[in-house]
């Protein structure tokens, strides 16, 4: 199954790296795709997982659009920088 869920708060690799990585974490989840220009989170995987996957966006401070507030953008901010600290070469 495919999903795609519009978030909040991408702003670079680092993002990107530690939304991969954390939403690659949850079971069944086959492949993940973040487009910072859309800020579209694409996930490859099992059946069920929209709710799943909107919980662990939300965890790293990447809420679904229209969900933001400070507390979520400083949360943001913390899983940019682990991103860029633990950025795969």
């Amino acid at each position: 199954m495919e999903y795609h869920i519009q978030v909040e708060n991408i702003k670079c690799g680092g993002c990107i790296n530690s939304i991969k990585k954390a939403v690659s974490s949850i079971a069944g989840v086959e492949k993940v795709e973040v487009n910072k220009e859309t800020e579209t989170v694409s996930v490859l995987g099992g059946e069920n997982l929209q709710a799943q996957l909107v919980e662990k966006l939300a965890e790293l401070g990447y809420p679904e659009k229209g969900n933001n507030n400070l507390w979520l953008k400083a949360k943001s901010f913390v899983s940019c920088a682990v991103g860029r600290i633990n950025k795969e070469d």
